[in-house]
């Protein structure tokens, strides 16, 4: 790590001495780096010596031994799983870029904060009925997968049919924290009610279903209950729920946006859901600005409900920084660690950048990588605040994008959200790589609403492509940018984390954390020390697996 760490100082240095030397408009960098594309490339000087790669190389074989040697297995007592919604390896790419690039660096060598969790694997996100997944959210939170729009709930729950969910339900990571006498939040960009968090808590047929007013007649009759109540009424152990969403939990006028209908809350029940949540609770409170926020004290609080939004947080971008600003992914993280570690039984804490997403369907790449950038802020917080010896800190996604990163004209160093030259000379190809004469983008997307269906592409010479509401030009024309089937990455550290060590399907996840803490049908394998003496301390384990296997087919027939 030292030597890692004196590597990006010396880019440091170089990028100073790059940036006072040129003194040049981002604009004129990225013309410069065309004129000497393959010449210069844009390489810090002390990459062209072999010398620089061998011994990274070399360090990195250091590293890998030494993680080898030194595998974590005392039992987690805390678990923290971060969840980047739609975050692909393209988009951690661009992340990396973009990070490096804010700090004045040519950006592909950066190291996000996730990248330094040693424990990296691959997973499979489809659905059993999609190829490519819509919610994936049972997967790696219940450990089971399911179809493509239920929540908490195994595969014989069919969509929109609530009869069929019942004796479906399949408990949390979360819930079985709390049975454990863990302390637990969630912490999301998004509404709460969102199906990527949502199942942490709540079990119905239909993702839409998160609130009262929504519900159709058969779920009515059939006795299943909105995502909002469940939360409340049949979760009120959580400790801490940081996010947006505000409209689900009651059905008046909004207190940020009051003269906007849009922002009014749309319970028919007419209940009051932030009240509810806070009866009978003690060191308690409810807020929903970032003023209020930042007046909390982590100390004396024990329960915490923050509702930033009428629906999803604001994009980092559309931010203005000032006081009175919603919190940031970060902060809120920061945050729910300092009130969730005080239980010395531990915690289990969810936190999602969930408009990583969100600005990947609008087609605005922008937003979407700055997102990935305030996520990774997020989870540098954890590995600050956290002891990895004790915890288990989880990084992935659920899905990712049809955002592709690349170009002839990318020479090192290109500005991420800049525009690549059209005329660029590949002498093996001949001229006319771009037979349109058109700039384009680096980041493009497969489908979404990037598209000019009724005229030639556009011409983007005079646009702004790093303005964050610029849509990125797409292939195929559709009104929301898609998911797509590819498998998204796994980055890990602390107890058991070495279990994430090649491709593996999405619910094996959720199974890796209640293994690590010992939740669940893990319960009774927690004598990590004779484990790793022996080899063979798996007798309590196998027999309960062997059970529960034999209950589950029981119950199945």
């Amino acid at each position: 790590m030292a030597t890692t760490t004196a590597l990006l100082v010396v880019y440091f240095l170089l990028a100073v001495v790059v940036t006072v030397e040129s003194a040049v408009s981002v604009d004129e960098h990225a013309h410069s780096v065309r004129r000497n594309t393959r010449e210069i490339g844009g390489a810090p000087e002390v990459e062209k010596n072999p010398q620089f790669w061998n011994n990274m190389a070399k360090t990195s074989i250091q590293d890998a031994l030494r993680i080898q040697k030194n595998h974590k297995t005392k039992v987690a007592k805390n678990v923290v799983l971060f969840l980047g919604d739609g975050m692909g390896v393209v988009t951690v790419t661009a992340a990396r870029i973009l990070k490096g690039q804010k700090a004045g660096n040519p950006g592909e060598e950066t190291v996000l904060n996730m990248e330094t969790l040693p424990h990296v694997a691959l997973s499979k996100t489809y659905n059993i009925d999609a190829q490519t997944p819509e919610v994936t959210a049972t997967a790696y939170l219940c450990g089971v997968k399911a179809r493509w729009a239920t929540l908490g709930l195994d595969g014989r729950a069919r969509n929109e049919d609530c009869s069929s969910s019942k004796g479906r339900e399949v408990p949390s990571v979360l819930a079985w924290a709390e049975y454990a006498g863990k302390s637990t939040g969630i912490v999301s960009t998004a509404r709460v009610t969102h199906a990527f968090t949502a199942a942490a808590y709540a079990h119905t047929a239909n993702r839409r279903w998160e609130v009262d007013s929504i519900l159709p007649p058969e779920a009515i009759e059939n006795g299943c209950k909105d995502i909002s109540a469940q939360l409340v009424d049949d979760n009120p152990g959580i400790k801490v729920i940081l996010v947006g969403g505000r409209r689900h939990f009651h059905a008046g006028t909004d207190p940020e946006y009051p003269t906007d209908p849009g922002s009014n809350g749309v319970r028919s029940d007419g209940r009051n859901l932030a009240q509810d949540w806070l009866f009978g609770k003690t060191s308690a409170r409810y807020v929903w600005n970032g003023t209020d926020f930042r007046t909390i004290n982590p100390q004396t609080m024990d329960y915490l409900l923050g509702l930033f939004e009428p629906s999803h947080m604001k994009y980092m971008t559309d931010r203005d920084g000032s006081p009175s600003e919603e919190p940031t992914l970060a902060e809120m993280t920061r945050t729910a660690i300092q009130i969730l570690r005080k239980n010395r039984n531990g915690f289990f804490l969810l936190v999602q950048g969930s408009r990583i997403d969100h600005g990947h369907h609008e087609g605005k790449a922008v937003k979407a990588i700055n997102e990935a950038v305030a996520f990774d802020d997020a989870v540098e917080v954890a590995k600050d605040l956290l002891n990895l010896d004790e915890t288990l800190i989880v990084v992935t996604a659920d899905h990712a994008h049809t955002v592709s990163l690349g170009g002839w004209d990318t020479a090192r160093g290109s500005p991420i959200f800049g525009k690549l030259d059209p005329d660029y000379v590949v002498e093996s190809v001949g001229d006319k790589l771009v037979p349109d004469g058109k700039p384009y983008t680096a980041l493009q997307y497969g489908t979404g609403p990037g598209y000019n269906i009724s005229a030639l592409r556009e011409d983007i010479t005079n646009v702004n492509t790093a303005n964050p509401d610029y849509v990125h030009q797409s292939a195929v024309p559709m009104i929301r940018e898609s998911h797509v089937a590819e498998d998204v990455a796994i980055f890990a550290d602390g107890p058991m984390a070495h279990l994430f060590h090649g491709v593996h399907e999405q619910n094996y996840i959720a199974h890796v954390m209640k293994y690590a803490a010992c939740l669940g049908e893990y319960a009774e394998d927690c004598d990590r020390e004779e484990r790793v003496a022996s080899g063979t301390a798996r007798g309590s384990f196998s027999t309960a697996v062997v059970l529960l296997s034999i209950i589950l087919q029981l119950a199945w027939v």
